[in-house]
Formats: C-alpha cells, sequence, structure tokens
C-alpha cells in the first residue's frame, strides 16, 4: 500500500462555513482515484496524480453551484494538507487525519 493511501477525515474551510468530509485515497503508481464524501453529497477524484507525497486532483462540484474545483495536497505521517481552488470565491484550506 502506497503511503498516501487511505480514508482521510477532512474539514475544509470555505466561504460557507467549515465542511468536514471523508477523502478516499486509492493510488495505483502515479496516479489516483477516490470521493471526497460530506454533507452536500459525494464528488469523484478526476486527474489524481501522486508524486511521493504530494497530491494534485480536480473535483466537478454541482452543489451549490456547478464548478471545477482544483486541489493540491501533501501527505505527511497520518495527515493531509491541502488547499482547494474555489474559482471565483478563492482557496480554501483542507486538512485531514488519515483513519486508523
Amino acid at each position: 500500500m502506497a503511503t498516501v493511501d487511505g480514508a482521510y477525515d477532512c474539514v475544509t474551510k470555505t466561504p460557507m462555513g467549515d465542511q468536514t468530509s471523508v477523502f478516499t485515497v486509492i493510488s495505483n503508481g502515479d496516479t489516483f482515484h477516490g470521493t471526497n464524501a460530506g454533507p452536500l453529497g459525494s464528488l469523484d477524484v478526476k486527474d489524481g496524480k501522486v508524486d511521493g507525497n504530494r497530491l494534485t486532483w480536480k473535483m466537478d462540484m454541482v452543489v451549490p453551484m456547478p464548478m471545477t474545483l482544483e486541489a493540491e495536497g501533501i501527505v505527511e505521517g497520518d495527515t493531509l494538507t491541502a488547499t482547494v481552488q474555489l474559482g471565483a470565491f478563492g482557496s480554501a484550506a483542507m486538512t485531514g487525519k488519515r483513519r486508523a
């Protein structure tokens, strides 16, 4: 199992307030797929890339409005620290802890 794989309990600091989610990473070499599932639904990871402990990915959001989110993050130990680009709304910090 790659060091980035797992399910992370995340909080994303958005303009709408803190959004909790479970971000799942399933890597395959230098790519990964997974989901980010929260109260507003589940978003599929698109174009997931793995470079060591660095992740980049996109997600197509539909609620509360359609937009493509672009994200990048670093996994250190059991901690994920990421930044999600929210289009016209700037960026949001996302932090997560891997489930045991």
